[in-house]
């Protein structure tokens, strides 16, 4: 089992994480508290590039006993995999304590920071989609209480595609050469590599008009380039459009203006 932590939430998480929420047979041998309305980048798919380091905010509330003292404990938001928390495959832990708010003597209102390094080994490739999310409180005893089934928050490798329409300028009526790539991180090599099979359709803006009209879908080489052809018409700008998939964001090529003649 891998312990993916990016950082400490405290100062006792490191060797919480070596010993990994499996230890910790019940997963609530630390403070008595529970985790609710956890929000992880505000709803919004994580998308990360082939070498980057991203902080993604995560808001989230505590409730806790009223005679548990706020400065006993610390917590912080996780990802995992796996069926459930006290068997993960992989975790990714909280880059730094939640920084909280009491509302009340019972409920905090606290945000933290997850930090997602795919320069560092954080992630692999085979770690995109869909991640589980999860809270711990560690206390000054280095006793930890773990939550999951907090949520769901999904992580993709981002995307690059291209476009360009030849030759310019063109006779009306003659063929006109669209080609491209799509392309999408590698979290392993550090680079961004051809995304295989994959259908991304080709559109057309007359120019003038500020909409795009589909014309026809293409798919994938086995090296993610993109080719077709289609009928000069009249001046306007091509592009090639990917709706993505569990694993990788929607992406859309910029308009490559042809000159019909």
């Amino acid at each position: 089992m891998r312990i993916r932590a990016t950082a400490t939430v405290a100062v006792s998480l490191g060797a919480l994480a070596l010993a990994a929420p499996a230890a910790q047979a019940t997963g609530t041998t630390g403070p008595a508290v529970t985790f609710s309305a956890v929000k992880v980048n505000g709803g919004h798919t994580i998308v990360v590039g082939a070498s980057a380091k991203v902080s993604v905010p995560v808001t989230y509330t505590v409730t806790k006993p009223a005679a548990l003292s706020t400065g006993s404990f610390e917590t912080g938001p996780l990802l995992y995999r796996g069926a459930a928390i006290t068997s993960p495959s992989d975790v990714l832990i909280s880059d730094d304590p939640g920084t909280c708010t009491a509302a009340s003597s019972t409920v905090l209102h606290c945000k933290a920071t997850l930090v997602l390094d795919s320069t560092h080994g954080d992630l692999v490739n085979t770690e995109a989609g869909a991640w589980k999310v999860g809270g711990l409180a560690v206390d000054s005893a280095n006793h930890a209480t773990w939550k999951g089934d907090l949520g769901s928050a999904a992580v993709q490798r981002l995307a690059k595609l291209t476009a360009d329409a030849a030759p310019e300028p063109v006779r009306k009526g003659a063929t006109i050469t669209v080609t491209g790539k799509l392309t999408r991180a590698n979290w392993e090599a550090h680079t961004y590599a051809g995304y295989t099979g994959q259908p991304v359709k080709l559109q057309f803006r007359k120019n003038g008009s500020t909409a795009y009209t589909t014309v026809k879908t293409v798919t994938t080489s086995s090296t993610g380039t993109l080719k077709t052809t289609v009928k000069a018409t009249a001046d306007g700008y091509f592009r090639y459009t990917y709706a993505g998939s569990p694993t990788t964001p929607a992406v859309s090529a910029a308009g490559d203006f042809i000159d019909v003649r």
